[in-house]
């Protein structure tokens, strides 16, 4: 049998019966060698075949088949919040539009959370409203509250000092306080401009940021004013309804503020000193007169408005300047800090005007006695 047709098991039994070959006399064995030889060449290539078998059969079992997933990628929209849509200059533009014909269908339309009344302005609005009011050196330093409505403030008409009281005598007497009240009833500011159809069609931001810096400039301007009416209007005796504010007589000198000053409660912890540019002038003449190197202003803050008279257009008697710690006035901003704006294209369509209201809510007034000293001219 041929040595290839032998099974394993056969071949290595031939092996086997070769080994008990050797020791016949006159065994062939070059022959015997040569069959040795052949028959460890095809064990030998056996071998390598059932390893290649076990490869194969390894790596089939190792690869898989390839399977195809289908990616499907979601189209993500961001979803932005109400406050950076009121950042975008999209939202920018609608309201510009909006501004000029009160349709606000566009914005609603990219805001993201739905609103009620009237669409919030943008981003850039509250920047230039909240710059103005810090802009102010008098609206910024007074108290503000948002108290829907009229809005009634309690101060200290009179009250009785704390006592010693020795501990076996009689105790104290109940302390005697009276207070009154201040009712701030909100009024509408109101300023107005007209505006020609070629600056309308200039629309977004620029639109917007003329609109509202001098609408808001104008208002806070008027406001000031009213602060500082409630001031110098106010009388040295407080009432259950009002409270005092104190007054000297005296022009410009060294002297003045610091009597002023002195008049002033133990509450008025930051006070600063209210002229008009022009007084200012008066009192630095006034040190410079008196040839001194001393202060006038007696180290306290000057904050200047153009609601005081200057000094020498005042008439006798009348209040040039203050001295106090303007916490002792209040606004309360009923609808929030912000602008209304009303928009009219009709009145003056002939002339090719818009006319364009802003609209403030506030109330104001003094709510604590002798935060202020008034300064007036004398004879």
């Amino acid at each position: 049998m041929e040595i290839k047709e032998m099974t394993v098991e056969q071949l290595e039994e031939r092996k086997t019966a070769i080994v008990a070959e050797l020791d016949n006399e006159g065994a062939d064995l070059d022959a015997l060698e040569a069959e040795v030889r052949s028959i460890k060449e095809e064990l030998e290539a056996r071998a390598n075949e059932e390893a290649k078998k076990v490869e194969i059969r390894k790596t089939v079992a190792e690869t898989k088949a390839p399977v195809i997933v289908e990616k499907v990628e979601e189209e993500k929209r961001e979803i932005m919040t109400n406050t950076e849509v009121r950042a975008s200059k999209e939202y920018v533009d609608a309201f510009a539009k909006y501004l000029v014909s009160e349709n606000d269908a566009e914005c609603r339309s990219l805001l993201t959370e739905n609103v009620s009344g009237s669409v919030p302005v943008p981003t850039i609005v509250d920047e230039i409203i909240r710059t103005a009011w810090e802009k102010s050196d008098i609206l910024s330093r007074v108290r503000k509250t948002n108290i829907k409505g009229n809005l009634k403030v309690a101060f200290e008409l009179s009250a009785d000092g704390a006592y010693v009281h020795t501990e076996g005598t009689a105790a104290p007497t109940e302390e005697s306080l009276t207070l009154g009240i201040v009712t701030m009833v909100p009024a509408t500011i109101k300023k107005w401009i007209r505006v020609s159809d070629e600056a309308i069609a200039m629309g977004g931001e620029t639109l917007v940021r003329y609109i509202y810096d001098e609408l808001t400039y104008q208002i806070v301007k008027k406001l000031t004013a009213l602060v500082i009416g409630d001031i110098t209007s106010a009388s040295t005796s407080a009432s259950s309804s009002a409270v005092s504010v104190a007054a000297v007589t005296q022009n410009p000198a060294l002297t003045t503020v610091a009597k002023a000053f002195a008049n002033l409660s133990d509450e008025a912890q930051n006070p600063v000193i209210i002229m008009n540019k022009l007084t200012y002038a008066d009192f630095v003449g006034a040190q410079a007169g008196g040839n001194f190197s001393f202060d006038p202003f007696n180290g306290l803050p000057v904050v200047f408005t153009s609601a005081l008279p200057a000094y020498s257009a005042a008439s006798t008697n009348a209040v040039y300047a203050i001295v106090g710690d303007l916490r002792g006035a209040q606004v309360n901003y009923p609808e929030g800090e912000g602008i209304a704006i009303k928009y009219d294209d009709l009145s003056e369509a002939e002339a090719d005007l818009v006319k364009i209201v802003g609209r403030q809510y506030a109330a104001h007034a003094l709510t604590a006695c002798n935060m202020f000293c008034v300064i007036k001219k004398s004879a």
